[in-house]
């Protein structure tokens, strides 16, 4: 238990920027390197902008930093490639996953996971990518959301849902992530396949949108009569 993985894995990023010491190892990821912070609960969970972020124990609450290309500075490579990661861990345990943008996956309508992205910057150049992941497993989850006990059987609990069981296939996302780092639209494809298309539409500036899928940079592209617009993402 801590107060905010989040907070503790910052805390552990300023002493290796402080003494000059690179990331270690930890993650195994294909571009070398890397720091988790893993929590069984916190006290301080942090979402989207700062917003709390329920973290009960039962589910897998993770801050990570891994090294990423200098060249990909804008957090929605990052975002995608992680979502889609961690969707396809998910599918391998026969759960069907999509992707709310900017940053939720859902099971059945239902928020299963959060994904908080952030990239790190000195200048013009890419220090780390920093993501925060929480995953609910065998924790009764809030209103709105599901566990992935309920999502494989119905249930409270369900033995592949356990964090410890957990902890595995989300580093394996990360590891896919990293891997894919500069195979962005292969990675915008797969997300698209996966993303969240309401029937209802999209209320956005007063008008329902129809969400018609991924722009290159990770925008959301939209469409009503007469006009098409993109939102962009923003942690």
């Amino acid at each position: 238990m801590c107060a905010s993985t989040e907070r503790e894995l910052e805390r552990w990023l300023r002493s290796r920027e402080k003494e000059r010491r690179p990331l270690p190892g930890a993650l195994g990821g294909r571009l070398g390197g890397g720091l988790a912070v893993v929590a069984t609960h916190q006290r301080f969970g942090q979402g989207q902008r700062g917003r709390p972020w329920d973290s009960p124990v039962g589910g897998l609450w993770l801050s990570a930093a891994m090294p990423w290309p200098t060249a990909l500075t804008d957090s929605a490579s990052l975002s995608l490639a992680v979502a889609v990661g961690l969707a396809l861990q998910l599918e391998a345990l026969g759960v069907v996953v999509q992707l709310k943008w900017p940053n939720d996956v859902l099971v059945g309508g239902r928020k299963l996971a959060g994904i908080l992205p952030r990239l790190r910057l000195r200048g013009d150049q890419v220090r780390w990518a920093q993501v925060g992941l929480g995953l609910n497993g065998i924790n009764h989850p809030p209103s709105g959301a599901i566990s992935l006990a309920q999502a494989l059987s119905q249930g409270p609990f369900h033995p592949k849902a356990k964090p410890q069981r957990l902890l595995k296939p989300v580093l394996a996302a990360l590891d896919w992530a990293q891997a894919m780092a500069h195979q962005q639209e292969l990675v915008r494809l797969g997300a698209e396949a996966r993303l969240l298309r309401p029937a209802e539409g999209l209320l956005h500036g007063g008008q329902i949108w129809q969400v018609v899928g991924l722009e290159s940079d990770g925008g959301l592209r939209l469409q009503r009569p007469g006009a098409t617009c993109t939102l962009q993402r923003s942690f």
